[in-house]
């Protein structure tokens, strides 16, 4: 497997040109993790790993040592997706770097606690991100703005698969443009739009101004992965 190794770190060195390809492993066949890896790593940006307590979100998802075992297999970056309580927040930071995630976005709604995890994950040799959950207002990731490198909006509820995009989703996206231009930070920031994506939603999401989109049964589920990741990536956005 190659290094992760890049000049300026794994996340500058995403391609900004066409719609990025982030790949939940939630929807993965876990049984024969390996075998879906192995499929997707010609595909794939990022790998996105969801992390919940049971608390923040409705049910228990993923740990360090996955985290671990997926950083063995692949040369891709790792973002993994910490929806979980502020007084566990940093410690779960802390765990997951160690573990190999190449990113960790946290929730704009741990407050300060969110700041700390974004300040240790740079000190620890990782990129941040911040995420906002669909009834959080855009402006409430302001305070993390300037020290992360990715601005991750849910465009469901937390925590549940298969829900429909929100009607809501597209124009918090281009609230969220708007907020990264006027703090002068629109090209160092990747704008990623996660759950409610489908066919349907993805063109209407990119338009919308996402950068990135996390894929689940779409890609996973696609019987050809080439031709859907070609589609991905014609996508256009709209002219800003």
């Amino acid at each position: 497997m190659t290094s992760k190794t890049l000049p300026g770190g794994v996340i500058a060195a995403l391609p900004r040109h066409r719609l990025l390809g982030e790949f939940s492993l939630w929807s993965a066949d876990l049984a024969n993790m390996e075998r879906d890896l192995h499929r997707i790593e010609p595909y794939v940006d990022l790998h996105h790993i969801d992390v919940a307590d049971a608390r923040f979100t409705p049910g228990f998802l993923f740990f360090p040592d996955f985290v671990a075992r997926i950083a063995k297999l692949t040369a891709k970056p790792i973002h993994v997706h910490l929806m979980v309580e502020a007084e566990i927040v940093e410690e779960q930071t802390r765990q997951f770097i160690e573990a190999g995630a190449d990113l960790i976005s946290m929730h704009a709604e741990n407050g300060e606690a969110g700041l700390r995890a974004v300040a240790l994950a740079k000190e620890l040799g990782a990129e941040a991100g911040v995420a906002l959950r669909l009834e959080t207002p855009v402006a409430e990731a302001e305070p993390f703005l300037a020290d992360v490198a990715f601005f991750t909006l849910l465009g469901t509820s937390i925590g549940v698969k298969g829900q429909s995009l929100s009607d809501k989703a597209c124009d918090r996206l281009r609230e969220a443009r708007l907020l990264m231009k006027r703090i002068g930070r629109e090209q160092e920031i990747v704008l990623a739009a996660d759950g409610g994506i489908r066919e349907q939603t993805v063109p209407l999401l990119r338009a919308a101004g996402a950068e990135t989109v996390v894929l689940g049964s779409l890609a996973f589920g696609d019987t050809d992965l080439p031709g859907r990741i070609a589609w991905l990536h014609a996508l256009e956005t709209e002219p800003r």
